[in-house]
């Protein structure tokens, strides 16, 4: 297997699925999912939960961060990912719309990628995502951005005001 420091995906839910039920529990079964689809868990965040952003009148998300190590290339990783999406009944159409289950490549290594196909890498907005950057604390509190140099901890300490995630469980 192909180590690269810190390949983490972002998990997020704010809608039931028939079978794996609340958001916290489709989010537990994805981290299943992932584990099954030629990757292995290095680590796990606690959950969070977390108003949609943009603001809307969605429900609260509950995310959470995995560090995982895959032979895959970051594009079939990201293609793994959006059949798991697939399979908990995600559907693509409106941008930032609810959804059962939101599954995003965030960082593979040092890796820099932004050649116009999918994906790009660190993911792009995830500097100025509560949600993101507080279970990345968790499981890679000594991460560093690769292109801007900046740490987890500072990029969350920069977050804007309004931007809030409260842990929904204990950590693991």
């Amino acid at each position: 297997m192909l180590v690269f420091d810190m390949i983490l995906v972002a998990i997020g839910s704010n809608l039931p699925h028939p079978v794996h039920g609340a958001p916290s529990k489709v989010c537990e079964a994805a981290v299943k999912a992932i584990s099954i689809s030629e990757c292995r868990i290095l680590s796990v965040s606690q959950w969070f939960s977390s108003a949609p952003v943009p603001a809307s009148d969605q429900p609260d998300f509950v995310n959470g961060v995995v560090s995982v190590e895959t032979d895959l290339s970051p594009a079939r990783l990201l293609g793994k990912l959006h059949g798991i999406e697939a399979d908990f009944g995600r559907q693509r159409g409106v941008p930032n719309a609810a959804r059962t289950l939101d599954l995003d490549l965030i960082a593979f290594g040092d890796l820099v990628m932004n050649d116009g196909k999918a994906p790009i890498l660190p993911h792009p907005r995830l500097s100025g995502r509560a949600f993101v950057l507080f279970p990345l604390l968790d499981v890679a509190p000594d991460w560093i951005h690769p292109v801007s140099g900046v740490s987890v901890s500072e990029l969350a300490a920069a977050l804007p005001p309004g931007q809030n995630c409260y842990p929904v469980q204990p950590c693991r």
